[in-house]
């Protein structure tokens, strides 16, 4: 996760305002660092080094969009960037995905 916490990357997308959430095929296992996050679909394994990020994953399908979840979490502002890019980079492995539940519920659809 050091990789996908790093402050020198900027972000790669708006998530900040989007709504997602963890995947279906993805369990978080709870460990002392944190928390492993396997994918049953594609067999990625990966490693959530901060009990923060752990937080903020879990309660994504939680919240309208992504500054929602990280407030809930407790992540200072001027970190965000640092977890919309570990967000960004779950979103390439598909350990999240774009809550379209509620885009649908935008758009007025039932």
């Amino acid at each position: 996760m050091r990789r996908l916490l790093s402050r020198g990357r900027p972000p790669m997308s708006g998530m900040l305002d989007e709504s997602w959430r963890l995947s279906p095929s993805v369990e978080l296992r709870p460990e002392p660092f944190g928390a492993l996050a396997y994918h049953f679909g594609n067999r990625k394994l990966t490693f959530l080094k901060r009990p923060e990020l752990v937080a903020l994953v879990r309660g994504l399908g939680e919240h309208p969009d992504v500054r929602s979840a990280l407030v809930a979490a407790g992540i200072a502002p001027d970190q965000w960037s640092a977890y919309e890019s570990a967000l960004q980079g779950l979103a390439d492995t598909d350990m999240i995905r774009p809550n379209e539940n509620t885009r649908i519920a935008e758009k007025g659809v039932a």
